[in-house]
């Protein structure tokens, strides 16, 4: 059985990782989806909250489990008998960071694991989740940049946040 894990924060899912997400979880009998946990990091949403959303936007893909970690990648790998890792591309900026990590993450679980490098589809390459939160947060319109129900969590995050006033 092959199983993959396809990690970030996602802090939060964009439909650029819900489109990677779907096109890995073809590639594969299980895909992990983990929510890393980066204490070093402000995040929006709690990691409870990040989970809930994958798995809600998540829910008509049958081969899909959702968990969160902290620490290394490498040791998330070995510990769950992860046999790929998959990572997305936007640009080739992207890549050259990638590269590092892959390479290094080879050394670490001893070459035992493939990373699988998709590219984001080019209808969401120029989006990531600190530009939805910015642009969110500056009252820019995100509406199908982000699932829908991950736009509602962000509007009620904002009313809490503000008392009710937008």
């Amino acid at each position: 059985m092959m199983k993959m894990l396809y990690a970030g924060s996602f802090d939060p899912i964009t439909n650029g990782h819900l489109d990677l997400i779907e096109r890995a979880s073809r590639l594969c009998d299980q895909l992990v989806v983990g929510v890393i946990e980066n204490k070093s990091k402000v995040a929006t949403f709690t990691p409870a909250e990040r989970m809930e959303m994958i798995r809600n936007v998540t829910s008509h893909l049958h081969n899909i489990t959702v968990d969160c970690f902290d620490g290394l990648l490498a040791h998330y790998v070995k510990n769950n008998n992860i046999q790929a890792v998959v990572r997305g591309l936007r640009a080739s900026a992207d890549f050259e960071y990638e590269i590092q990590m892959a390479q290094m993450n080879a050394r670490l679980y001893n070459k035992d694991v493939e990373t699988i490098f998709l590219m984001t589809s080019p209808d969401y390459s120029f989006i990531s989740s600190s530009m939805m939160k910015e642009v969110f947060s500056l009252n820019g319109e995100i509406k199908g940049l982000v699932p829908d129900e991950v736009l509602r969590c962000m509007e009620q995050k904002r009313l809490n946040k503000t008392g009710g006033i937008k």
